[in-house]
């Protein structure tokens, strides 16, 4: 974000006009309902279609008052802002309205007159009454999250009798948001996302090959998330679980054989952690990954079997010093 640049370069040149900083912006920004009450500049324009009725928006965004230097909110010092879903979390109505008109990857101001905004009261002490308002905001992406909410609100038949794209597009949503917990470490939430999409895909009663094929293949990146999520967790017996669930659908599949060999070398399991590895590195001879982890293993292993070697000769030598007493 480009933070309040705006204020200092209009700043420099209240000396030539007698405008505020807010009236010479005006001059700058269109009219997005047409009473003056939201309007609107473009700093940066966006990608793809606007951001739909009831999404959850990841965004950067900063609130100011005119003459200060200082927002009275904003998530600009967050290192992953949070998700905010539109009707719950965006309580400023000029906020949301403006927020419908932005595309993904999109920079804007918007200036909101107090009707739109925290009204006649203000929100003492930081709004004061009848405040004229504006925001900076940097949309960085989106969820439909409204048809996720809808389709989780239908009973099992309903869900069991609507398009199988629909569900498609549903459980996308959500390893969308499952994805971005990830991205975040918030390994829990993430999890909680991705077991969500696979409940409602094995909960459907495909009619056909093709449909029972569709599923499959959005459920194996479901449990693989879900198994790196697990590992991440430090869980590796349920990340074992979702690998060979994976493995299930597509028995060679380079990233399940890996995950499976990730869990099994967690338990200590070193032997079957080897046969999978081996087994994804012919697939892929050259992936730095699996060769790294591979060595690891084989010394690991060597390891486990030099210390069982002590051991038996340890409890060898003591049976033999008995049977001589």
């Amino acid at each position: 974000m480009s933070g309040n640049g705006f204020i200092s370069s209009i700043g420099r040149r209240l000396t030539m006009s007698t405008l505020s900083p807010f009236e010479q912006l005006r001059r700058q920004m269109f009219d997005i309902l047409g009473d003056g009450g939201i309007l609107k500049e473009v700093v940066k324009p966006g990608e793809g279609p606007p951001v739909p009725q009831n999404a959850s928006v990841l965004m950067y965004y900063s609130g100011f008052l005119e003459y200060s230097n200082r927002p009275f909110e904003s998530t600009a010092h967050f290192k992953y802002p949070p998700m905010m879903k539109l009707g719950r979390d965006v309580t400023v109505a000029g906020l949301e309205l403006g927020l419908l008109t932005m595309k993904k990857g999109e920079f804007a101001r918007f200036l909101l007159h107090h009707r739109y905004a925290y009204g006649e009261m203000g929100c003492p002490p930081f709004i004061p009454p009848s405040s004229t308002v504006l925001y900076e905001v940097h949309i960085l992406d989106y969820l439909d999250s409204g048809q996720v909410d809808e389709f989780i609100g239908m009973c099992p038949e309903e869900q069991n009798d609507a398009p199988l794209s629909t569900l498609l597009e549903v459980t996308n949503t959500l390893r969308g948001f499952g994805n971005r917990c990830f991205k975040q470490s918030r390994y829990d939430h993430a999890k909680d996302r991705y077991k969500q999409a696979i409940t409602l895909l094995r909960n459907r009663d495909p009619q056909s090959e093709p449909d029972k094929r569709k599923i499959k293949a959005a459920l194996l990146p479901l449990y693989l998330n879900l198994s790196l999520a697990e590992l991440r967790l430090e869980s590796p017996q349920k990340a074992l679980k979702y690998g060979n669930k994976a493995l299930e659908i597509d028995s060679v599949n380079t990233k399940a054989l890996f995950r499976c060999g990730q869990a099994y070398f967690e338990l200590g399991q070193y032997e079957s952690a080897q046969d999978r590895l081996i087994a994804a590195q012919s697939k892929k001879p050259f992936d730095s990954d699996i060769n790294d982890l591979l060595k690891k293993t084989a010394l690991a292993y060597k390891d486990s079997l030099d210390k069982e070697k002590d051991m038996c000769v340890k409890m060898f030598r003591e049976l033999r010093s008995s049977v001589q007493l």
